[in-house]
């Protein structure tokens, strides 16, 4: 009986297999199919890796041209998140020699405020001569900060007199504007009359100190095409009306228009840019950051342009110290506005360290809220 079972047990498996070998053509066929197709896709996500891989290295290998500044965060003084928002503190250096770490007074102030659900930008420029508090606790001009502890210090003065998260920084010199002005074919400006005979009297500085050839433009009213020592010298003017005030607006018009015209670029343009200029420009964002905010620039809006303070007025009387300044009037109520204008918060409430920079400024100077005769907010400084 054994034997029996083993022999159709036998037969039995024997049939199983003779089944298992007698595969029709069309299902061959299939299965040929299915297997190119397993090796085109696998070959599609390894040609993809590749491409991704090839494309990160290059841009690495570009943003590593840029001077990385790693910033100690402790010593930022940064006051509280201010939410969706990305601020960086962006600084026009008067650098005759290529300085970018510090002993250089920074000439352009500029918080760059991103707002990461919109793509929406705004632009606020410190007046240069704004009376703050600095990290010694006296009080001196907004730019002396930068020359004197370099980026943290300037960041922190930012931080500390206007309770913002600014973590990060740009600082470019004259050198690297006027490279990325004029790889971009130079921006067309409309221009009084004033602001183009001024604009030739800074050029001829200008071109010296970037060691370039100057090259008059037409001293008339009327939009022009500046090249980039020219577009420079417009953004420097403060001898027309509006001195200071007036220039600062001038230095976000150039930076939004080369904004925009870089959106516009070329890949070619954009890496003779990157060649040239990275080297010039000093920075605390990470590669990363530089690769998001490159993968991002075509969404980016300039919404809002403007400066702080916006009830001022200047001051050559300040106790115990020399020269002219600009004074907030209600130091509050200006950073308030400010934080209403940017990121939209109606219901800030200043800290205790702008209610006291607001009392030291008015004991400072004697110029209080009440003091509306003196207001001189420049109407034409903001957009």
């Amino acid at each position: 009986m054994g034997k029996k079972r083993n022999v159709e047990n036998d037969r039995s498996m024997g049939r199983k297999r003779g089944t298992e070998k007698r595969i029709s053509p069309k299902e061959r066929q299939r299965k040929k199919r299915k297997r190119r197709r397993k090796r085109v896709v696998l070959l599609c996500v390894e040609l993809f890796v590749l491409a991704s891989l090839c494309v990160a290295g290059y841009a690495m290998l570009k943003l590593g041209k840029l001077n990385i500044n790693i910033l100690d965060q402790n010593k930022l003084e940064v006051y509280k998140d201010t939410g969706p928002y990305t601020n960086i503190a962006c600084f026009g250096l008067d650098s005759r020699n290529g300085e970018l770490e510090g002993g250089v007074q920074s000439d352009s102030i500029i918080i760059v405020s991103i707002n990461n659900e919109t793509n929406d930008v705004k632009l606020v420029s410190v007046y240069r001569d704004t009376l703050l508090l600095q990290a010694d606790g006296g009080y001196s001009k907004a730019n002396s900060a930068y020359n004197r502890g370099g980026p943290e210090e300037a960041i922190s003065l930012l931080n500390r007199n206007f309770d913002l998260d600014i973590r990060n920084y740009v600082s470019v010199n004259f050198n690297a504007l006027v490279d990325v002005i004029d790889a971009l074919g130079g921006l067309e400006i409309e221009l009084t009359q004033e602001e183009a005979y001024y604009s030739n009297g800074y050029a001829a500085e200008t071109s010296r100190v970037v060691g370039q050839e100057m090259v008059k433009i037409d001293e008339v009213a009327g939009t022009q095409l500046l090249d980039g020592v020219h577009a420079v010298s417009y953004a420097r003017i403060r001898y027309t009306t509006g001195n200071d005030f007036k220039r600062t607006e001038r230095q976000r018009e150039v930076l939004e228009k080369t904004m925009e015209k870089a959106k516009k670029a070329d890949i070619f343009t954009l890496n003779k840019i990157v060649d040239k200029v990275f080297p010039q420009i000093s920075t605390s964002l990470s590669i990363t950051d530089m690769l998001g905010f490159v993968s991002n620039i075509m969404e980016y809006n300039v919404v809002e342009t403007t400066g702080f303070p916006y009830a001022l007025t200047t001051s050559e009387e300040v106790r115990e110290h020399k020269g002219s300044y600009v004074v907030p009037i209600d130091f509050v109520g200006n950073v308030t506005k400010l934080h209403q204008n940017i990121f939209a918060e109606d219901w800030y409430e200043p800290s205790n360290k702008v209610q006291q920079i607001h009392d030291d400024i008015i004991y400072l100077t004697g110029i209080t809220e009440d003091t509306t005769a003196m207001k001189t907010n420049f109407e034409g400084d903001s957009q």
